[in-house]
């Protein structure tokens, strides 16, 4: 019998999108998850970390998260779920269950267990049966890397490149020679949550995670023998590097940066004489996701007919209702650019997304030394208000907005 896979990860169970729960679009994808898994015949489901949004997850998020996995189970009783931590999860949380898990036929590794020297592969190396009970694959399961998961870790080596990029390859290295050695050439597959050089990052989705400032773990430093790597961290479905080394990417849009991305899943299938194949399975939107933006950005007047262009519908409920996000050009306002849009939107059948101004230019970044020798007593109050006016309308003040500033001045001086 064939072997099938599903990779999955960046979950983000307990979003909120600018104060938007997403609890909806989650229990939709779950309910798409579980149709996939029973028509494709789901041997084994691996996630590759971030299952939670944050590392307080609520007691709602956590509730979501089980019962999705039992019905995985139901759909297909020999179903093993493989689940590691990310960046965003609580490692301790994610194990917690423990025994109960394993009722269900979920492994979850939230941080890095050793014995006798290296890895504990009774944590970490879990073997995929097809639907007769055969061993097929196994799964090098590895969480997000902490600095307590990498001993070898040392800034005050002299070697050349980054310590910790080498920490983790040595990590990667090890465990795959130690897996080998039980399970000899079998496929193996590893999961890894990290940023690997290549990968193209959602703009102010991810945090760049790995220790010391460095976050891109160069493809190559994934050992040869290694059939597939599950990804996860960045949200845009890709490979990198090779085919065969994957990005799942996030299940539906988690921020605006994403509003175009193709989300999906990867199932991978392993053939009765152990070939691979790669088919990439597309999701659902379970919203609608808007970014109104016209040419360069849209002026406030623009931004009722663009609305209109929708065509929304009036009797959603709000947790289905479309996202929109609104790029503005650079304009005054007199109530306030974000202000007038909130209550423009507000009149729709819309949740807000967030509202940004495209700025006529690049302004250069001002770096954290160069910012920390500014001090508030060398700076004078209009030159204040002036960058705080640009930074909110994307123009400079005219003439009487400064004259409405001094007038304020100078009243607040004569109390």
């Amino acid at each position: 019998m064939a072997l099938k896979i599903l990779h999955t990860a960046d979950w983000h169970i307990g979003q909120s999108l600018n104060g938007w729960s997403r609890t909806y679009e989650h229990q939709q994808f779950f309910m798409e998850l579980e149709e996939l898994i029973e028509r494709h015949e789901v041997d084994a489901l691996v996630v590759a970390g971030d299952v939670f949004d944050n590392q307080n997850p609520s007691a709602d998020a956590t509730q979501m998260l089980y019962e999705a996995l039992a019905r995985f189970r139901e759909k297909r009783p020999h179903l093993v779920t493989v689940l590691t931590a990310g960046n965003h999860d609580p490692a301790g949380r994610v194990e917690a269950p423990g025994v109960l898990f394993q009722k269900i036929g979920v492994q979850a590794v939230g941080m890095v267990r050793r014995q006798d020297g290296g890895l504990d592969l009774s944590h970490h190396l879990v073997p995929l049966q097809d639907s007769d009970g055969a061993v097929k694959a196994y799964v090098l399961a590895l969480p997000f890397p902490r600095a307590t998961d990498l001993p070898g870790l040392s800034f005050s080596s002299s070697e050349e490149g980054s310590p910790v990029v080498r920490a983790v390859a040595e990590l990667y290295e090890g465990a795959v020679q130690q897996a080998r050695e039980q399970i000899g050439e079998m496929p193996l597959i590893a999961t890894g949550h990290l940023h690997v050089a290549g990968g193209l990052e959602s703009e102010g989705a991810e945090r760049r995670i790995l220790i010391g400032g460095e976050h891109a773990m160069p493809w190559e430093q994934f050992p040869d023998d290694l059939t597939y790597v599950a990804l996860g961290h960045l949200h845009k479905p890709q490979k990198v590097g090779k085919e065969t080394i994957r990005y799942s990417g996030s299940p539906f849009p988690l921020s605006v940066t994403e509003q175009h991305y193709k989300h999906g899943v990867n199932l991978l299938s392993f053939s009765d004489a152990g070939v691979l194949s790669l088919e990439r399975l597309e999701l659902t939107r379970p919203v609608p996701f808007h970014r109104l933006k016209g040419d360069g950005g849209l002026l406030l007047e623009e931004l009722v007919p663009a609305l209109d262009a929708l065509e929304l519908d009036a009797d959603l409920p709000v947790e289905q209702q479309p996202f929109v996000h609104v790029d503005l050009r650079p304009q005054v306002s007199a109530g306030g650019l974000k202000a007038e849009v909130d209550q423009i939107l507000a009149q729709y059948p819309v949740r807000s997304a967030g509202v940004s101004v495209l700025r006529q230019k690049p302004q250069e970044p001002i770096s954290a030394e160069a910012e920390s020798l500014i001090r508030l007593s060398e700076v004078q109050p209009d030159e204040l208000f002036k960058s705080a006016f640009e930074r909110v309308h994307g123009v400079e003040p005219e003439a009487k907005h400064l004259d409405y500033f001094y007038r304020a001045i100078a009243e607040a001086e004569v109390e």
